[in-house]
């Protein structure tokens, strides 16, 4: 059964400004072929640039202004994109960006929801309405988000 809630990638960059500090790349075992490791979590790695991204990787401007960032981010036109995309960690092909925008009525944000269906607020009243959502409403159903949202919805809350 498919867990994943349906998300499309704005392509921002935003979630891998500062992953340099985590995803690491130890060597150059070939052309275009990286040993690398997660540090968060230990786990090693090998990453291929993608073929069609070369051109993106071997311009080290990007990396040079912003030393936090993902080794493997760079620009493409307006956009940001991961050159090892086809290999990428596991935590790289879960993250999700925030799902969940979480208002007071009046429209104030007290609250967001990232894809791993972690609350980020300092809202008690929320965090404890939360706790209830997810207690109530199973997180691997496909339909977790819309759940969520209508609970939380019900309580009062403004839910984008």
């Amino acid at each position: 059964m498919n867990t994943q809630m349906a998300f499309t990638c704005a392509r921002c960059g935003s979630c891998c400004m500062y992953l340099g500090d985590y995803l690491v790349i130890e060597r150059e075992t070939a052309p275009y072929e990286f040993a690398c490791c997660a540090v968060s979590t230990g786990t090693v790695f090998t990453a291929r640039i993608d073929e069609d991204k070369r051109d993106l990787f071997r311009d080290r401007s990007f990396p040079d202004a912003h030393p936090h960032a993902c080794p493997f981010l760079r620009p493409a036109g307006p956009l940001v994109v991961c050159t090892i995309h086809e290999t990428s960690p596991v935590q790289c092909r879960a993250y999700r960006c925030v799902i969940l925008r979480i208002s007071t009525r009046e429209g104030r944000e007290i609250g967001k929801v990232h894809g791993t269906f972690g609350l980020f607020s300092e809202d008690a009243a929320l965090r404890a309405a939360w706790e209830e959502a997810v207690r109530a409403v199973s997180l691997s159903s496909p339909d977790a988000e819309e759940r969520l949202q209508r609970f939380l919805e019900a309580r009062g809350y403004r839910v984008d």
